[in-house]
């Protein structure tokens, strides 16, 4: 057991460099590099995100980001309840005048924007101050398309808190005049996973955002929105 012991400790002197070159490039660079993201990302949504609807400023638009009305086990989801309920309180306080729902619809049996729409529509919202994005695959597409599909240039991003800043950092990298009407984020035990998750979303932001250049994956011909004079 000491010979093996011994020969284990030689190796590790042996190779001592490469082991902790390895160690930064595996551990500390990503760990630095998300941080960094993080950092950069509350920044650029410093002062912009509102949790009351008295203090929110008024906009023609607010632009709700989509998620699934049921988790994968078929389960209601919560957060999509959430981001309902902050949209309807927006609209029933006069703070936006149309909602513009923006999700994934790319299977026949997964329609965030028609789901969204419908729990709207029964909380009370006119089917006509309502604008469906059917191609909000990402948060990116989907607060880009607000502008380059929907015409838009300013308008309330509608959300939960720990998503906020993330929209933001998006919508002002495109000269978006954009500000955020923050959702209640869920107890631990059902924001846990999304917030790391979100950590790891934040980092991969500033790589489209600064790298790639990325834009949405459909462009899609211009849409802009008529607003009713009436709700």
């Amino acid at each position: 057991m000491s010979k093996i012991l011994l020969s284990f400790a030689t190796l590790l002197c042996k190779h001592r460099a490469k082991l902790v070159a390895l160690f930064l490039l595996i551990v500390v660079l990503p760990m630095a590099a998300i941080l960094a993201a993080d950092s950069v990302c509350r920044s650029y949504a410093a002062g912009r995100i509102f949790r009351s609807v008295d203090q929110v400023p008024q906009n023609e638009v607010g632009l709700v980001l989509g998620t699934g009305r049921t988790t994968a086990r078929g389960n209601p989801n919560l957060h999509f309840n959430q981001r309902i309920d902050a949209a309807v309180a927006l609209f029933q306080a006069g703070k936006v005048r149309h909602l513009l729902v923006s999700g994934d619809n790319h299977m026949a049996n997964y329609d965030e924007p028609t789901d969204m729409r419908d729990a709207l529509v029964a909380a009370g919202v006119p089917t006509n101050a309502i604008t469906c994005d059917y191609a909000g695959f990402r948060t990116l597409d989907s607060v880009v398309r607000a502008k380059t599909v929907f015409g838009l240039q300013k308008f309330t991003i509608v959300t939960e808190e720990f998503h906020c800043p993330r929209a933001l950092w998006i919508a002002r990298q495109h000269g978006l005049e954009a500000v955020a009407f923050a959702a209640p984020d869920l107890v631990a035990r059902w924001s846990a996973r999304v917030k790391a998750r979100e950590a790891l979303a934040r980092a991969w932001c500033a790589v489209d955002l600064y790298v790639l250049n990325r834009s949405p994956k459909f462009a899609g011909p211009p849409e802009p929105i008529i607003l009713s004079s009436t709700h």
